[in-house]
């Protein structure tokens, strides 16, 4: 039922706000659609318009909005053709627009402004060009990456040794059953079981982990569908944002989760004394991204393009990722500066594909920046491009049978429980009526 109000507000509040300021001066207006909770409002957003003028001398409102699920935004663009200036989608959606041409490029000149853009990780940049629909397409031109990450298990340590679960094949143990949370995103998981259930192909030289995630085939989803069919008699539920409060909780063993999400859950967790960690399966996992855009149909470019821009400057990284608790894709020195933390992190990590060289041994949180040897076997996930529908269907399957034996059997206790209520409420109506009309007649 949240769910479904959720999206009834996701539908109505954008005809409302586009109303409310459909006689605004555009020229002076930022329209902004972000996610929710996905930037420092208080100290990075609010002090936009001031930074604006100081740059360009002109005067900008923002107009700030926020979306809870990619294809509610990109509805609002393409269906609805919304007039948003700068929006905030994920890389399969970044592809799939790109492919569609909705997205406008982004006006790089800044004058006598620096190019903070320049400033993303040649890491993210790579990453992106990978949504490229044809080798013609510079993704650097249209889109900066904002937010990454990767997908991995989340596991309570009190009850749970990380050297039980490593690959996704320990988790189809029995003794995890009713133990684990899954996401309820077919693409993620999708994309992180394609990787296990190919291992030995990859093993073999025969496939890469980058075209088994991009390249969706019948026998890629069949392959991934027989593993879910195996491990969801392990699966508590199925999940999108409860499962990292339900782990500081101890409800569960495991959640397969989003790093920005874990570490949030790891944190909670630590003030009541419960102890998670995170790690990414040994088969390989997906790297995701959100990235900043420009939609077809914004009317404020220039104020778009230095919104853009003012969002790569590494104090409003470093406070975005203070607040929201996701990683910034932002590698200037001050960012490193920022990660590398002895005390907290004893253990060096390899972060040199990130930072570049001289960063092979920095103490960062492996949760937030992973070691060489664990983004060596992430790849980015992909749109489904036409397998979305067979996608939507595996997945449909997978959890409408998410039944087991003893599930199936106190279901039709219940049901069979209810069945002699109402026979014996159907007796005893009879019976009251009979009474009733031997009165009547007594009467008589």
């Amino acid at each position: 039922m949240k769910k479904f109000f959720c999206a009834i507000i996701g539908l109505v509040l954008p005809v409302l706000f586009v109303s409310s300021v459909h006689a605004a001066d555009r020229a002076h207006t930022l329209k902004i659609y972000n996610w929710a909770d996905y930037i420092d409002m208080t100290n990075v957003l609010n002090n936009f318009p001031s930074w604006y003028k100081e740059q360009t001398g002109e005067e900008v409102e923002v107009l700030y909005q926020t979306f809870d699920i990619n294809e509610s935004m990109l509805t609002q663009i393409e269906v609805a053709e919304e007039d948003y200036d700068v929006i905030c989608p994920s890389e399969y959606i970044i592809e799939r627009m790109l492919k569609k041409g909705l997205l406008l490029k982004i006006d790089k000149n800044f004058g006598t402004t620096p190019d903070y853009t320049k400033l993303v990780s040649p890491f993210a940049v790579e990453k992106f060009q990978q949504m490229a629909p044809d080798s013609t397409i510079c993704v650097a031109d249209y889109t900066v990456g904002y937010m990454w990450g990767t997908t991995g298990v989340l596991y309570n340590t009190a009850l749970v040794n990380e050297s039980d679960i490593r690959s996704l094949g320990d988790l189809l143990d029995p003794k995890f059953s009713g133990k684990i949370f899954m996401k309820d995103a077919f693409r993620d998981v999708y994309s992180v079981v394609v990787l296990y259930v190919f291992r030995d192909e990859i093993a073999r030289g025969e496939v890469t982990r980058d075209e088994l995630v991009a390249n969706v085939t019948k026998e890629r989803i069949a392959r991934v569908e027989e593993y879910l069919n195996d491990i969801k008699y392990n699966v508590a539920g199925w999940e999108v944002d409860f499962g990292k409060e339900q782990m500081t909780k101890g409800q569960v063993w495991m959640n397969l989760s989003w790093s920005g999400d874990a570490q949030w859950a790891i944190e909670e967790a630590a003030e009541v004394g419960v102890d998670l960690q995170y790690l990414v399966p040994a088969e390989g996992s997906n790297v995701w991204f959100d990235g900043w855009c420009i939609p077809k149909y914004a009317k404020n470019t220039k104020a778009a393009s230095y919104f853009i821009n003012y969002m790569c400057r590494p104090e409003n990284a470093i406070l975005n990722m203070e607040e929201i608790g996701y990683v910034s894709v932002i590698a200037a020195p001050e960012i490193l500066e920022w990660a590398n933390d002895a005390e907290s992190n004893p253990e060096p990590s390899n972060l040199s594909y990130f930072f570049g060289e001289g960063a092979d041994s920095v103490h960062a949180n492996p949760v937030f920046y992973p070691d060489q040897t664990i983004i060596e076997r992430c790849a980015l996930m992909h749109d489904c491009g036409e397998k979305t529908e067979d996608m939507i269907a595996m997945w449909s399957r997978v959890k409408g049978d998410n039944l087991t034996t003893g599930m199936v059997f106190f279901v039709c206790i219940i049901l069979a429980l209810i069945v002699v209520v109402f026979i014996l409420q159907a007796i005893n109506r009879k019976h009251q009526r009979d009474l009733q009309r031997k009165k009547r007649n007594r009467k008589r």
